[in-house]
């Protein structure tokens, strides 16, 4: 079977997946669970097995029309080369991992077939984006996964969490997939077809009439699928469904596909200088702004997903610099540990029966109880963190590295500007990501207080998904050397500068949190002993109750619901941001400031709409209808059946007219 026929089996598995188990999942339940791994797992297989064929060399293309549309053809082509044969083994594998350890999170939920089956087509369309060699079918797989997306971050649709939470995921992508259709239309209308071959010929040709406008259109479309700022609010809203969803969107799918995006068509945003200062800048500030934010978050998954608007920023960083060797290296790598990290934050979550933080850290024993979440989260924690050897560690170096190239100006596309701002920004934030990193674990294995509740072993299913994605956090790494020629032949390994700088900052950032740690603890205690909080006075209950009402979002997230124990907090996260605490715990108020200038402008609009058609088109209306219902009253009434009064009327309209002729006939001889 030869590979492009290995290609097309791999997103159509999955799709078939989807199908047979939204039409079996009612009569036939018994298949539900094999129709959901199984074509998942067979994709993942084949998606490797397309890797290997490929082997970093030469890309591979076919294409066949799929139907005559005039001047620019649609067609359905695949194009293999290194990123894309990487990029769908790592969504298979995660998308693999996601359905085994839904068997067992949500085996009691009876909405699981459709849920299962939208996770099938959410992976189906994850993998045509990645395989696909035309911008239209690499459309469709996008629009998919918005559709998915809404249905699944909305899947415990009965509470008002999830309900705000994937109608905001919707709106927010929605919002960047209009000028990024435009763009796409742009770009195809100066490169005269939808083919990225054709298209990236035709930018090496210098033939793209406004290169700055369309990167920038299209760059909006990634922001809103990205997160990226300013477009990134409805990512950490999006924890209110389901963790096991969490996993697949922030690991390998949706977030993935717009760092895909860029780094396939890199060299038409590449053209525009003034496109890369645009991205630089977009990457510099959310990766400081989430790590900020992160650092403030009560709720476990919100911490994450911080954490993944920040990651996300060092892949942007890294295409800023034009450097997408070193962003695909880091999307890889990431997607194996903030997999990991979601799937092992579901475990916490059952295991503590609560999302929070404030809770945890009053509980005693809880890393005996879950050993195998506890190891394995430790794990992903220090390749989040970048410690050396993990995963983490090599990739962010890539980046950093790709950051100092084209600050020193050794870059012949990406200016020394961009460099300078992905650079110093990425240094900050590997602080922060440490920091943030050791504080949840801290709060989450280091509690004390109460026992933790004993609900006996974890399912296998879940903890042995733990440890399968614990190999590539651990030695991911290791393949930074023979990857590069996977993709532009760049070096992805580290430089002693960079070294210094990044692990340099991961470790101040390691250090400060625990020694803030130890101190939050020992006042916490004090304050247990004399019945107050600790610093401000701030208590388990308080802390949750604070981030409850912060982000209301994530006060409802069916079983995991937050929960405090009474008691003094040991959080060093007050004392790292200090009063920025607050402003960072309210993702710095963009959600309201949103909400102020268009939400409720659209309201009042909506409003005024409302009114105009109640008031003044309706009233036309009644006007239009009241006068032939008053000329019928009146008619029905000279109807009395009275032949008398009927004659008695025709004599007098004859002798009416009569009159009239007169008249009309004098006057007009005496004219």
């Amino acid at each position: 079977m030869s590979t492009t026929t290995l290609a097309v089996l791999v997103p159509l598995l999955p799709f078939l997946g989807a199908v047979a188990g939204l039409l079996l999942g009612r009569t036939a339940p018994g298949f539900v669970r094999p129709l959901a791994v199984l074509p998942v797992l067979a994709a993942a297989v084949l998606a490797v097995l397309v890797a290997v064929r490929q082997g970093g060399g030469a890309a591979i293309d076919a294409a066949t029309e799929l139907t005559p549309t005039g001047s620019v053809p649609i067609e359905l082509a695949f194009h293999l080369d290194g990123f894309a044969v990487l990029v769908a083994a790592l969504v298979g594998v995660v998308a693999t991992c996601v359905q085994l350890y839904s068997t067992a999170y949500l085996r009691e939920d009876p909405r699981y077939p459709s849920y299962a089956a939208l996770v099938s087509l959410f992976t189906s369309a994850m993998l045509l984006v990645v395989y696909s060699g035309d911008l239209m079918v690499l459309l469709v797989g996008w629009e998919i996964m918005g559709i998915c997306s809404y249905f699944l971050v909305g899947h415990y649709w009965e509470t008002e969490a999830a309900r705000s939470a994937s109608l905001k995921a919707f709106l927010v992508t929605k919002l960047g997939d209009v000028p990024f259709l435009i763009g796409l239309f742009a770009l195809a209308a100066d490169a005269g077809s939808f083919r990225i071959t054709e298209i990236l010929g035709t930018v090496a040709a210098g033939g793209l009439d406004h290169p700055t406008l369309i990167a920038l259109l299209l760059l909006a479309g990634v922001a809103g699928k990205s997160a990226q700022f300013p477009l990134h609010t409805w990512l950490p809203d999006a924890m209110a469904g389901p963790t096991p969803v969490s996993a697949l969107i922030h690991a390998a799918t949706m977030v993935a596909a717009g760092v895909y995006f860029i780094a396939r068509l890199l060299p038409v945003f590449a053209a525009s200088r003034a496109a890369l200062i645009v991205m630089a800048v977009m990457a510099a500030v959310t990766m400081i702004g989430s790590g900020l934010a992160a650092l403030a978050q009560d709720d476990i998954k919100r911490v994450l997903a911080y954490s993944t608007v920040g990651q996300l920023g060092y892949m942007t960083g890294a295409l800023a610099v034009a450097d997408r060797g070193a962003a695909v290296f880091h999307l890889l790598s990431h997607g194996a540990f903030k997999a990991l990290l979601f799937l092992g934050a579901g475990v916490i979550i059952h295991a503590a029966g609560t999302n929070s933080l404030a809770a945890m850290s009053r509980m005693d024993g809880l890393a005996r109880r879950i050993p195998d979440a506890f190891w394995t989260m430790t794990l992903a924690l220090l390749a989040l963190a970048a410690i050396p050897p993990f995963a983490g560690f090599f990739s962010k170096e890539a980046v950093l590295v790709a950051a100092e190239g084209a600050a020193e100006g050794h870059s012949d596309l990406a200016p020394s500007a961009a460099g300078w701002l992905v650079l110093v920004a990425g240094v900050l934030t590997a602080l922060l990501t440490a920091a943030y990193a050791t504080r949840l674990w801290l709060m989450a294995f280091r509690g004390r207080g109460a026992a933790a509740p004993d609900h006996g072993r974890e399912p296998l299913a879940m903890t042995g998904v733990l440890w399968l994605l614990a190999v590539p956090t651990l030695g991911f790494g290791l393949a930074a050397g023979p990857l590069a020629d996977w993709f532009d032949g760049k070096p992805l390994t580290p430089t002693v500068t960079t070294s210094v700088l990044g692990t340099g900052a991961a470790l101040i950032g390691v250090l400060l949190t625990y020694g803030l740690w130890q101190r939050a603890t020992a006042r916490a205690a004090a304050g247990a002993r004399t019945g107050t909080g600790i610093e401000n006075g701030t208590t388990a209950a308080e802390a949750t109750a604070r981030s409850v009402a912060e982000t209301p979002e994530v006060a409802e997230v069916t079983h995991e619901h937050p929960a405090a124990p009474a008691g003094p907090v040991a959080d060093p996260g007050f004392a790292l941001l200090g009063p920025l605490h607050r402003h960072a715990a309210a993702g710095f108020h963009l959600d309201a400031g949103y909400d102020r200038l268009f939400v409720r402008p659209t309201r009042a609009a909506a409003g005024l709409v409302r009114f105009l058609d109640r008031e003044v088109v309706d009233t036309y209306v009644r006007g239009a209808g009241a006068g032939p219902r008053l000329l019928g009253s009146l008619v029905r009434r000279a109807q009395t059946g009275n032949v008398q009064s009927y004659l008695s009327a025709l004599l007098a309209g004859a002798v009416v007219l009569a009159i009239a002729t007169a008249v009309l006939a004098n006057v007009n001889a005496g004219s």
